[in-house]
């Protein structure tokens, strides 16, 4: 994987000029799972792995982009944005096409990229590379797009032109996010809060179950669904209700005989969530990661039971973590059926639990457990800045 040195060496090497270097964090989330689509709140951080970049302006109106990670380039001109064969280089294309929709200005230019977040591991890469670029063009071209604005363009750019019908999320947490902070967003507003994760004795854990269920897209959809039939049902009563943030926990255990069990149960565990979460903000600011961790793992029993989208695999992590005193909370994180694990653990015992699970793990799966250890870090930055690398 590379690193910010490699891909400078590489953007000189090809170029030969002064680039201007960029960090673009992955990021993690503590709590909050499924309910940004119900207008809910999220709690994610920025964390220690990111794409890094290497971009310069050119006088014309060519973009050339080289992907590190996997030795490929891709050329395009500004005038002529369209779709490319090669996936990769449509997460860029289009922060390209959302500037020109948008009738910001700006010239070509050579970009070099790579990094060390995991892919597939649920960390956001795409939302990385995304709001990097974006970040970057910014500053480059003198765009004096605000923050925020920054951060809807880039999702728009995923929804549109990579055509994944991500939330605000990854992109938001990417450009607003602080070392030892993470972020209260709420997903109906907007508006947004710094809650303080300052723990120097744990480590965030990720276990990588190593599966991917092809059931994730289309049950995701399908939650989507059962959700807002649940809205519907209660807005019968209550036309004013938009979405389950609207719902009380005491509202949702009045319609449990009045709604299909099922769907009961995918809004009270929306509605319970979002009750964790604010808890867990309390909790943090508190400096008491036991009961945080508590809250981890009731919200895992939620996704499995309630929710439907945990797996075997995931379950078994969790489970697993039960009998360690040196492990605060786990729960899976993500869509579900499979992806990773997020774990509290006391940094000097790491490297021990993480090899006693990988043994256990492949007893029990036969798949070797891959994991990642992080931190919460600062959101996109810059780590030089060379005059001549900017408009």
């Amino acid at each position: 994987m590379a690193n910010v040195q490699s891909i400078e060496k590489k953007f000189r090497e090809l170029f030969n000029e002064n680039p201007l270097i960029l960090r673009s964090p992955g990021r993690v989330n503590i709590i909050g799972e499924h309910t940004d689509y119900n207008m809910g709140f999220v709690l994610p951080g920025a964390i220690d792995k990111a794409i890094y970049f290497a971009i310069a302006p050119r006088t014309d109106n060519k973009c050339f982009l080289y992907a590190y990670d996997i030795n490929d380039n891709y050329e395009f001109s500004i005038d002529d944005v369209k779709r490319s064969d090669k996936n990769w280089a449509n997460y860029l294309i289009g922060i390209v096409d959302q500037l020109n929709k948008n009738e910001y200005k700006i010239n070509g230019f050579n970009c070099v990229f790579g990094g060390d977040i995991p892919i597939g591991a649920g960390l956001s890469s795409s939302a990385a590379i995304e709001a990097g670029l974006a970040y970057a063009l910014n500053y480059i071209f003198d765009l004096k797009i605000d923050k925020l604005d920054l951060v809807k363009l880039s999702q728009k750019s995923e929804n549109e032109f990579v055509g994944v019908k991500c939330g605000i999320m990854d992109q938001y947490i990417n450009i607003f996010g602080e070392e030892n902070k993470v972020l209260k967003i709420d997903c109906r507003s907007l508006e947004y809060e710094y809650i303080p994760f300052e723990f120097k004795n744990i480590s965030i854990v990720l276990f990588n179950t190593g599966v991917s269920h092809s059931l994730a897209s289309s049950e995701y959809n399908q939650r989507r669904k059962e959700c807002k039939e649940g809205v519907q049902i209660i807005q019968k009563d209550f036309p004013d209700t938009q979405s389950l943030r609207d719902v009380t926990l005491e509202m949702i255990y009045d319609y449990k005989n009045k709604m299909p069990e099922k769907i009961f149960n995918r809004c009270k565990y929306v509605v319970e969530e979002n009750n964790r979460l604010l808890k867990a903000c309390d909790a943090l600011k508190k400096k008491d990661l036991p009961t945080v961790g508590n809250l981890m793992y009731q919200t895992h029993e939620g996704l499995s039971k309630d929710y439907e989208v945990s797996c075997k695999e995931l379950d078994f992590l969790v489970e697993l973590t039960k009998n360690e005193d040196r492990i605060f909370g786990a729960r899976m994180m993500g869509g579900g059926f499979g992806g990773c694990t997020i774990n509290l653990i006391e940094k000097n015992d790491v490297n021990d639990i993480c090899n006693f699970f990988a043994e256990r793990y492949k007893r029990k799966f036969g798949i070797e457990l891959k994991y990642y250890i992080t931190s919460i870090n600062k959101g996109t930055s810059f780590i030089k800045v060379y005059e001549d690398a900017t408009i």
